[in-house]
């Protein structure tokens, strides 16, 4: 295995490769990269379209998981493409109802028109909140790189007081955080503690290491203490077994992991007693999510070159 330096640079570089502009605009369903990895991206991009993602639903609802999703994408400029995305979600949320399945949602807020304006992704995102509300569908908004959080956090502040199944995604490694955490447990609403995927700087966020660790519990016991509901989405072992450890799992609403990451940790958890959320993520904008998972780890990229060779590999729900 590479040296631990080595692994951070592997990590950094596939994350400047994923938010490499011109990569991202060439990517497309007849790209190059998506015709070689699209069946390798299947170990964590469940479906292509909502009527595959149904029935895998119910497969791992079935295995007792609750259920997140997610349709990829994100920074959204093109108001036509906006629209497209707030279509699919208002389309999903009847096909859920329907099979009598209640996910939570999960989308970036410049997705649904933040880069056009805040206005925009307020509009559209409540549109989604009342639409998911009439089906007891949660929603949880995503949080983004560190120069997006003020107006993440804007519109955050008009949706949350009329919308009670809204949640907000927190990232421990942003320092900011220490200091927001108080604003919005006010809100009441429902909070995913998160370490933070995305690259920066040293004066803006803490790298991974066991300092990240103890802010990401410190916040955790926080948030606890206010009462408000919250799950920690984390894929660390390490960082679960802490959890355990200190007590927390007893008091946390669910442990969440992104699907086709360590699934039998969560198995282990759900069968510890605790209640487990897979968040699935559908659609053909894979790009920038795949890339990111390689990114947790070398093993990863090792595996997805194994999956490229050998797609029988991956098997749906096998692990959980």
């Amino acid at each position: 295995m590479p040296s631990q330096d080595t692994c951070v640079l592997i990590s950094a570089g596939l994350k400047k490769l994923a938010l490499n502009q011109e990569c991202r605009d060439a990517f497309s369903k007849d790209s190059l990269f998506f015709r070689l990895f699209e069946q390798a991206a299947h170990r964590y991009i469940i479906a292509s379209d909502r009527e595959t993602l149904r029935d895998k639903l119910q497969l791992l609802r079935n295995k007792g998981y609750r259920l997140g999703v997610e349709y990829v994408g994100e920074e959204n400029h093109d108001p036509h493409v906006v629209q497209t995305f707030v279509d699919e979600y208002l389309k999903s949320i009847q096909t859920f109802s329907k099979a009598g399945l209640t996910p939570q949602l999960g989308f970036d807020l410049s997705a649904v028109g933040m880069l056009i304006s805040q206005e925009t992704a307020y509009r559209n995102a409540a549109t989604i909140l009342s639409a998911a509300a009439e089906h007891n569908i949660p929603v949880m908004i995503s949080m983004e790189h560190s120069s997006a959080v003020d107006k993440i956090l804007e519109v955050y502040s008009q949706l949350a007081p009329d919308h009670a199944n809204i949640g907000l995604t927190v990232q421990a490694h942003l320092h900011r955080t220490v200091d927001d955490l108080s604003a919005i447990i006010g809100y009441g609403r429902k909070i995913r503690l998160v370490k933070g995927v995305y690259n920066e700087a040293p004066e803006i966020a803490l790298p991974r290491g066991a300092e990240l660790d103890e802010r990401y519990l410190t916040l955790l016991a926080e948030i606890l203490e206010a009462r408000i509901a919250v799950s920690c989405a984390t894929q660390d072992p390490t960082l679960i077994k802490r959890i355990f450890d200190q007590g927390y799992h007893s008091q946390i609403q669910e442990l969440e992991m992104l699907h086709g990451v360590q699934p039998e940790t969560l198995r282990k958890a759900k069968e510890a007693g605790l209640a487990c959320r897979i968040a699935a993520v559908y659609g053909d904008s894979w790009y920038l999510h795949f890339l990111h998972r390689l990114a947790e780890s070398p093993e990863n990229v090792l595996e997805a070159l194994a999956d490229f060779y050998d797609p029988s590999r991956i098997v749906f729900g096998a692990g959980y």
